[in-house]
């Protein structure tokens, strides 16, 4: 092999390693930043994760919000009416949280079971439904999709 060719070769080969390293750290930089949607139903049979980040969304069960009255801590129950998980939150809640409404909160499970939220979202208007909620709500059966909508799956 040639002295030009050596070369040419341990350029190609600096690129390719390059590149390699550059779409490894791309992909790894981005596995962390996907926040995964699970339905209370998904939740209960044990399919998300502990300890890693991800959405949880349902409609809050009347009666089940509990307001710490000394700090900002506040409890409450989502479902999608087939299962329930309990969310645990601290922190001002959105102006249109309510009982009744469709949430998704952003957060971890913990080992006991139970959501702790970083962030809850409430819906903007009175025909919005964060859309995976409505997705898991149709899923259950426990509410009709709109006509001529669909879900990708």
């Amino acid at each position: 092999m040639t002295p030009k060719r050596k070369q040419r070769l341990m350029m190609v080969t600096f690129i390719l390693v390059g590149v390699s390293v550059a779409v490894g750290l791309t992909l790894f930089a981005l596995n962390q930043n996907i926040n995964l949607f699970y339905s209370p139903t998904q939740i209960v049979a044990g399919e998300a994760p502990q300890n890693t980040r991800i959405r949880a969304g349902g409609m809050v069960v009347d009666g089940s919000i509990k307001r710490d009255p000394e700090s900002l801590f506040v409890q409450f129950d989502i479902t999608d009416y087939d299962k329930t998980v309990t969310v645990e939150y601290v922190g001002i809640l959105p102006d249109l949280f309510r009982e009744g409404q469709g949430i998704v909160a952003q957060g971890t499970m913990n080992e006991r079971g139970v959501f702790t939220a970083a962030e809850v979202l409430a819906k903007h208007d009175e025909n919005y439904m964060p859309p995976e909620v409505a997705e898991a709500l149709a899923q259950s059966g426990k509410m009709p999709m709109p006509s001529g909508q669909e879900f990708n799956k």
